[in-house]
């Protein structure tokens, strides 16, 4: 298994953004355009999936706001999923490191992730910040972690 990213891999943005259309019910157009702006070499977009052969076995990326209203609190990992069948083999913990190890290298030491999960992130080095207000108005956990 490898990890890739769009940027390093354009012809795969179609395929990505269908995956990850498909897991968290985003429109396609909306990953499309994102991983566009990832392909003008900015540090944020970013987004990575994990390839057993050439089947998408899990994913995540970077944007500067998953929709909450503490702007200033970015950028935010999102999109985290690992397939069912897939799970329980350390692919989660394998993206995350990959994405804090990639942007320490743009010179990004911090990154926030928005979850309504308790203990998982904590396992690989992420630490409970704060509550946060979605932008539609329910409440999320807020996690940090620092390079």
């Amino acid at each position: 298994m490898r990890i890739v990213s769009v940027f390093d891999h354009p012809e795969l943005l179609d395929k990505m953004a269908v995956w990850f259309s498909q897991k968290w019910g985003i429109p396609l157009e909306a990953y499309q355009e994102s991983m566009k702006e990832c392909l003008l070499g900015n540090s944020v977009p970013q987004w990575y999936v994990m390839l057993d052969d050439e089947r998408i076995v899990g994913g995540l990326g970077v944007i500067a706001n998953d929709f909450h209203k503490r702007i200033d609190l970015t950028p935010n990992v999102c999109a985290v999923y690992v397939e069912e069948d897939m799970r329980n083999q350390g692919i989660a913990g394998k993206l995350l490191q990959h994405v804090c190890d990639q942007m320490h290298e743009k010179g990004i030491d911090t990154l926030y992730l928005l979850t309504d999960h308790t203990s998982f992130y904590e396992r690989y080095g992420w630490q409970y910040y704060c509550d946060v207000i979605e932008d539609s108005g329910g409440t999320s956990r807020m996690y940090k972690h620092t390079y």
